[in-house]
């Protein structure tokens, strides 16, 4: 079972960055386990949720969205809505990176996203966000396994809902294949949504 421990001290977020290292229960993955200060800073007002590490990503550098094309663009993003590294946390569904025989990143398996669920749990009531985004549609499922909604991400990218004590806006992956869904232009002015979702936050 993964760790179930509701964190609201650094000190215990310290405690889940070690329940998360000790794990081991699923089987076809790079057991990369992605969370330390890295991902950002408690406290954070936004929170961003991906899909998984990618092993020429964090699965190599420990910091989700860094170190390969996907981190290129959520950096680009980020810019578009007033944000930068060091003011937001980031994480992923699952904490570790799928891999497909081939040793390729996979799409993570419905058993895997449930397994990690009280991990991303415990990181929303560690981070205490204002705002909780889901990037792609495994982090919003994921999301909706700890309170239910009623968001999908063709129907309700870049609108906000009221979710676990706080708001929850779903956009695309920040990855190039998601283009072939949702064009740069539509992803920019999500994200520029997002910005005026933030400013209508703080003004509240």
């Amino acid at each position: 079972m993964a760790g179930s421990t509701d964190v609201k001290t650094g000190a215990e977020f310290q405690t889940l960055v070690g329940e998360v290292a000790a794990c081991y229960v699923c089987e076809s993955v790079a057991f990369s386990h992605v969370l330390s200060e890295g991902n950002g800073p408690l406290g954070a007002k936004v929170m961003f949720v991906g899909e998984a590490p990618g092993r020429l990503g964090a699965g190599r550098t420990g910091v989700p969205f860094s170190g390969d094309e996907s981190g290129r663009r959520f950096e680009a993003f980020l810019v578009l809505a007033g944000l930068s590294r060091e003011n937001v946390f980031v994480t992923n569904a699952v904490l570790c990176n799928p891999l497909d025989t081939p040793g390729r990143n996979r799409r993570p398996s419905v058993a895997e996203v449930r397994r990690c669920l009280p991990f991303l749990r415990a990181h929303v009531t560690a981070v205490e966000p204002s705002i909780v985004v889901a990037l792609g549609g495994v982090a919003l499922f994921a999301l909706g396994q700890i309170e239910s909604h009623d968001l999908t991400l063709k129907d309700s990218c870049g609108r906000e809902v009221s979710w676990f004590n706080r708001r929850l806006m779903p956009l695309y992956h920040v990855g190039r294949r998601a283009t072939v869904h949702r064009q740069d232009e539509q992803q920019k002015q999500d994200w520029r949504e997002l910005a005026r979702l933030m400013k209508e936050e703080t003004s509240s």
